[in-house]
């Protein structure tokens, strides 16, 4: 390496020039703290590491998502895939776009590949109606996986979800604190387990805090997405909601849509709260009051899940719950039993 790259590398590490070489050159003598430093100026600066200090994967961890379209996934596998790496694991993200490769074509390539480990994130895991013995196969053959998002009794190895409930409930809990008693359910198919649960919590939540049962008529399926919320909520606001709880963000920004075109303002006439909290959500028209879906501590104990099965600790049969917070912004005022 000639004079001038020693010298720009040695700037951005803030060392000298001589520390630089005897990194390079693998002598000893250098604090590793000093020696950290050189490599972290080495990739930024987009230099070669030299082959004697390139990073040694541990192996490779699969990662199986629905899709990336929803940015609550890229954020997810973006978590994984960092803490991944604290642990000297690649990542090998494999994507379930429509029409594309599905779920048990993805876990057969990894098995190819040599895997130590699967995360699978909102998987077929999550659908009741999907055949379970694609995992029960895996953890008969000692394949370490970690399942995301959806559990299944059936399955003997941990999942990590939040608390769909508790989701729901935190969300009908500010819009009747605002006045809303007229308040609606927007989401995906009928078939999912975080589906069910969000209804589970909409239907308890609505009970104790209005004292009445959630009329069916106040549930609306569609898909998970900004077209599916906009026709899940444009149905709810025609049948009177003023508040409507959806279960994706991109479900919500349907929402707020739907709203306008029929002439309503957000949050002057009609309330929307969504769930994630993905990446830009503070940044919409109006910015999106939402339910934040815990993913870096979901991340985090899939990965140290994951990690000690691949260590040798038997897989549990266990469900672990993260907790969901509500994050109030824009989307969400005064509902019809509060003087504006």
């Amino acid at each position: 390496m000639n004079h001038t790259r020693l010298a720009d590398i040695a700037a951005q590490a803030g060392v000298s020039e001589a520390t630089v070489s005897r990194v390079l050159n693998g002598r000893a003598g250098v604090a590793a703290t000093t020696r950290q430093a050189v490599l972290a100026a080495l990739d930024l600066m987009g230099y070669e590491r030299p082959h004697r200090l390139r990073r040694r994967s541990n192996g490779l961890i699969g990662l199986v998502v629905p899709e990336l379209g929803n940015p609550i996934f890229p954020a997810f596998a973006q978590a994984v895939e960092k803490a991944l790496t604290k642990h000297g694991y690649t990542t090998l993200l494999c994507t379930q776009e429509p029409g594309g490769a599905p779920e048990d074509e993805f876990t057969e390539l990894l098995l190819d590949r040599g895997v130590a480990g699967i995360v699978f994130a909102s998987g077929l895991h999550a659908d009741t109606t999907a055949r379970m013995d694609r995992y029960i196969r895996l953890t008969d053959q000692g394949m370490p996986i970690v399942l995301v998002d959806g559990y299944n009794a059936g399955i003997p190895a941990p999942f990590i979800s939040p608390d769909d409930r508790l989701a729901a409930r935190l969300a009908v809990q500010h819009l009747v604190d605002l006045g809303h008693e007229r308040i609606g359910l927007a989401l995906g198919q009928r078939r999912f387990v975080p589906v069910i649960r969000k209804i589970e919590g909409f239907r308890q939540a609505m009970e104790q805090l209005l004292g009445r049962p959630a009329a069916d008529e106040l549930i609306q399926h569609s898909l998970f997405s900004v077209e599916g919320g906009q026709a899940a909520a444009g149905a709810l606001i025609d049948r009177g909601c003023t508040g409507v709880f959806c279960a994706s963000d991109l479900m919500a920004l349907g929402a707020i849509r739907a709203a306008r075109e029929r002439g309503l303002s957000v949050p002057g006439d009609v309330s929307v709260v969504g769930f994630d909290d993905s990446p830009l959500m503070a940044f919409t028209d109006p910015p999106l009051t939402t339910v934040r879906k815990p993913i870096r501590a979901m991340a985090a104990a899939a990965v140290q899940t994951l990690i000690e099965e691949i260590g040798g600790t038997p897989a549990r049969h266990i469900e672990l719950v993260y907790q969901p917070e509500l994050v109030v912004r824009g989307s969400t005022g005064s509902g019809p039993r509060v003087s504006r």
